[in-house]
């Protein structure tokens, strides 16, 4: 049996640790779209350092589950898989380069690059990326190109891993809608020309977009609540209308979808080909964009479903608050947080030296300019590579973009130093993450409920979320986001649930407020039940000092 050592150099290892400490954080990992820290170091017997999970392979098993012929196998073909990979590692490869491989220790780039195929060597590629592949500075380039999350590598993710032992017995989904047209419009210019029709020959297209588009058609047996039986259950507009989900949209959730499937349906069983209607719990906003989103997600999830067995339940809230929504301190924060981001834009001299360059090149007074979001608008150009609009003044262009980008990505770092943000997202969030617990509960209790449950909704719904289970590292939501709750129940001791949360397939379990230190006296990689349903039904009000969230939503502060 090949032993198993830790790749990465011992200088290396040093660095990196001694980064980390610096900067006072755990070793962390990207994911498709987020920027999130790696469960906690492990170490293998045979390691002289800790293992790292590394954040080129989100679908990376949980060490403690490999047996060494399995851990063998996987490395083999993992490895492999990686250094042939033309995907573009994250921030998190350069914290993370450990793995199991046969003992020996790599080049991270070879000296003398292989020729293979008849291939000219020169032409080739590097096999392993430059450590640091993200930039160390804020990228508004590279960042926008995140949010956009265009759909053309394969995803992989770390969604449904457990010890074999452990049973999945429920799923919670969050998603915000994916890639649309934009809300706002820059005065006297011309809309970006994108067509909002679905067509499979068109690209970014799914193998099962054309049967998805016949399937929407027979929707009329559907349950669906209040307006939402009026709206189009997929976008069909040769010029997308404001706000329409566009063909890329339609695409990243049917991505979504067959990636849980293959997870959650194919391997766990989560649900049976003869499932009910009473499994699922379905719920959107008004919006069509996040119908379809979920629509979308639903066909791949299951396949050609019986509409018969859709009850789609329409949230009038943004923020899922339900019945619970009278809540004046959430307001007075939201209030104070709006004025945090009113006073960092007046002091941001470039960007009003922006908005003032372009207002000219528009013709408008700078004030209706700034007031017509045009960083909304620019993301719609840069996203669907469409040149960005130009009058016969002079041409909207990259700096303008990368100006307001990078203001946007400065308030967001502000907004976790001051907290203001996390107070009002506690309130926000506090009758949906609620919702979550109870149906846990009832679950582990052993009383029948909706297995899966998938809510459709938008950033100012995710973001409010991550935030208020302290997930500070986790990037702002892209187009087609997914926010995941998995329960489980431990196989030798029934009676014990545990839980895991995913955000675009990265396990971020560890670093939520409720359980980041768990993790350092337990050898199960999940967060046990109670430590979740303490945290919403009593930690969240401790920062507020009150002990319910009706106190909390009327006490003001001292």
């Amino acid at each position: 049996m090949v032993s198993l050592v830790c790749a990465a150099s011992e200088v290396w290892s040093h660095s990196i640790a001694a980064e980390n400490e610096e900067m006072g954080m755990s070793p962390s990992v990207l994911s498709a779209g987020g920027r999130v820290a790696a469960s906690r170091p492990y170490t293998w017997p045979s390691c002289s350092a800790p293992f790292l999970s590394c954040g080129s392979d989100p679908q990376l098993p949980h060490p403690r589950f490999l047996s060494k012929r399995q851990s063998e196998t996987f490395c083999k073909a993992e490895f492999s898989q990686w250094t042939a990979s033309p995907v573009v590692f994250g921030y998190g490869f350069s914290q993370c380069i450990s793995t199991f491989i046969p003992a020996k220790r790599v080049h991270l780039i070879p000296v003398n690059p292989i020729k293979e195929d008849g291939l000219n060597p020169k032409s080739r590629k590097r096999i392993m990326p430059d450590l640091l592949t993200e930039p160390p500075a804020i990228d508004p380039v590279y960042e926008a190109h995140v949010y956009c999350n265009i759909p053309t590598i394969a995803e992989r993710s770390m969604e449904g891993y457990a010890p074999h032992y452990f049973k999945l017995a429920s799923v919670q989904v969050l998603i915000r809608h994916g890639d649309r047209y934009p809300l706002y419009a820059i005065p006297k210019t011309k809309r970006p020309d994108i067509d909002c029709t679905l067509l499979p020959n068109r690209k970014p297209s799914h193998p099962q977009l054309e049967a998805f588009i016949k399937h929407m058609s027979k929707g009329s047996a559907a349950q669906m609540d209040g307006t939402l039986s009026s709206l189009p259950r997929y976008p069909s507009h040769s010029l997308c209308e404001m706000g329409e989900l566009t063909q890329t949209g339609v695409v990243q959730h049917l991505r979504n979808g067959q990636l849980l499937r293959e997870t959650y349906i194919n391997k766990h069983k989560l649900l049976l080909n003869d499932w009910t209607a009473k499994q699922l719990y379905l719920e959107t906003t008004g919006k069509s964009r996040t119908l379809q989103s979920a629509l979308a997600l639903l066909y791949t999830f299951l396949p050609d479903f019986d509409w018969k067995k859709i009850n789609m339940r329409h949230q009038w809230s943004t923020i899922f608050c339900s019945g619970s929504c009278d809540c004046p301190m959430r307001n007075h924060y939201l209030e104070e947080e709006q004025r945090r981001q009113y006073s960092l834009r007046v002091k941001n001299n470039d960007l009003e030296k922006i908005y003032v360059d372009m207002a000219k090149i528009v013709g408008i007074p700078t004030r209706q300019l700034r007031a017509s979001n045009p960083i909304d608008s620019l993301l719609c150009y840069f996203c669907h590579n469409v040149s960005f609009p130009c009058t016969k003044t002079g041409c909207i262009g990259m700096e303008h973009f990368k100006v307001i980008k990078r203001h946007q990505l400065e308030d967001e770092r502000e907004r976790q130093e001051k907290k203001l943000y996390f107070l009002y997202a506690l309130l926000a969030t506090h009758p949906l993450l609620n919702q979550t617990v109870n149906r846990f509960q009832r679950i582990a209790e052993g009383k029948k409920e909706e297995i899966f449950v998938l809510h459709s909704a938008h950033d100012v719904t995710l973001s409010p979320v991550l935030s208020a289970l302290g997930i500070t590292e986790a990037r702002f939501p892209r187009f087609a986001a997914r926010l995941v709750f998995e329960l489980w129940q431990d196989g030798k001791r029934p009676k014990e649930h545990f839980i895991r949360i995913l955000y675009n397939g990265a396990d971020v379990t560890f670093q939520t407020s409720f359980c980041k230190d768990y993790y350092k006296r337990s050898s199960k990689p999940m967060c046990p039940l109670e430590k979740f349903v303490s945290f919403v039904k009593r930690d969240m009000f401790l920062v507020f000092n009150s002990t319910s969230y009706y106190d909390a939503c009327h006490r003001r502060p001292l």
